[in-house]
């Protein structure tokens, strides 16, 4: 990666909808260098989503997200691959990690209840036969999320029901 493809991708991780444009500016660069360059970026999978960083913790509607440390008997001929994938087409996994230490995965998922986060563990995750033991950790509430601190509100409480 060369030093104009690491400095839009600065631009772009503070701010996924600045423009071809103003990034030009901002780097001394022309427009049409820049768009080549994205485009570049996107075709080589470096550039993988543009997406806005949410905190919904601040919403009425119900939004439980949990890190499940998976521990798994990497298979045969796919190792680890085959069961991330696996993993991966679920919609409620909205990270999957391959890990060091005690837990070969972290999967990040999301839904509208703990009740459904532990059918998903306990029908589709605990299923699978290379799964050894999960750990579970609801996630309660967010401080920093992808570098930005939130606004947390002093006066409210956490509640915590299953």
């Amino acid at each position: 990666m060369n030093k104009l493809e690491r400095e839009i991708l600065g631009v772009l991780s503070e701010d996924c909808r600045v423009s071809a444009e103003k990034i030009a500016v901002i780097l001394g660069e022309k427009k049409e260098t820049v768009e080549t360059a994205v485009r570049d970026l996107e075709k080589r999978g470096v550039l993988v989503k543009y997406s806005a960083i949410t905190n919904l913790d601040e919403e009425e509607d119900e939004c439980v997200e949990a890190l499940i440390e998976v521990k798994v008997t990497p298979q045969s001929g796919s190792g680890f691959d085959g069961i991330a994938e696996e993993i991966a087409q679920h919609a409620e996994v909205k990270n999957l990690y391959l890990m060091s230490g005690a837990y070969d995965f972290a999967v990040i998922v999301e839904s509208n209840s703990v009740k459904s986060v532990s059918r998903f563990i306990s029908e589709c995750i605990s299923t699978f036969e290379c799964v050894l033991s999960t750990a579970t950790h609801f996630i309660l509430k967010k401080y920093k999320i992808e570098g930005a601190l939130t606004k947390p509100d002093k006066n409210r409480r956490i509640s915590v029901q299953a």
